[in-house]
């Protein structure tokens, strides 16, 4: 743990798979492909794992492509690795599903206890107009947005944090020892954001620190240590605002 949280003027956050529950959301958006494969169930956590394959894939192959589309190609990929049917209508449908993916239950309380003392920023791995539908969700307003489709590139590329860095520093004066990036990905997000040398909350999701499954998230050979680890947004905002 960071024994000095107060020195943090910004925080970061991802957005999916922190803010939103992606994973919930990922599933609910595929059942149309389930239903059209009947008899080819799997596992939800074999679906989420060749997902987290997939869409990896997709992002490192095609950097500069938009996220609705990288979601078209991930839903194709996947129902080839889980050898099922698709349709281009199909594949398009999920494509535009992130406006549907549910936040998670603390995640608009402790943003607004988190904005009264911090400035709030998203990196994201998405499109701002899919990002737009999520914060109507979120009832936030964020201080500033960037995502891929800013940026050109998807985390876990370290071009994201200095983006992120050079950023925070141009439109709030904030250098990076004063930015706590907040985040529940370790391939995505706390191994590149690490790097770039920011301190990190990891919000553990997936119970991975006590022998949860990687969900829809790539996985890490070798965990980088945050500097901080919660289990929930609720748990970090307790932490940070007294």
């Amino acid at each position: 743990m960071i024994e000095t949280p107060g020195r943090f003027r910004v925080l970061s956050f991802d957005c999916y798979g922190t803010l939103i529950d992606w994973e919930t959301g990922i599933w609910n958006s595929l059942q149309p492909l389930f239903v059209a494969n009947p008899g080819r169930e799997h596992p939800r956590s074999l679906v989420l794992a060749q997902y987290a394959e997939a869409e990896s894939a997709a992002e490192t192959l095609r950097p500069n492509a938009g996220y609705r589309e990288i979601l078209r190609i991930v839903h194709r990929d996947l129902a080839d690795r889980l050898e099922m049917e698709t349709t281009n209508a199909m594949d398009q449908t999920f494509s535009e599903s992130v406006g549907d993916w549910p936040p998670f239950a603390d995640s608009r309380e402790a943003l607004a206890k988190l904005g009264d003392r911090f400035k709030l920023v998203i990196l994201s791995n998405v499109d701002r107009l899919s990002f737009a539908i999520s914060q109507k969700r979120l009832g936030v307003e964020f201080d500033a947005i960037y995502t891929a489709e800013d940026i050109g590139s998807y985390k876990p590329d370290p071009s994201n944090f200095e983006y992120l860095i050079e950023h925070v520093r141009q439109d709030f004066g904030v250098g990076r020892a004063e930015i706590l990036h907040v985040a529940q990905s370790l391939y995505h997000d706390h191994v590149p954001g690490i790097a770039a040398g920011l301190a990190t909350a990891w919000i553990d999701r997936q119970r991975l620190s006590a022998g949860g499954d990687w969900g829809a998230t790539a996985t890490v050979d070798d965990p980088p240590e945050p500097s901080m680890v919660f289990f929930t947004m609720g748990e970090l905002a307790s932490a940070l605002v007294s």
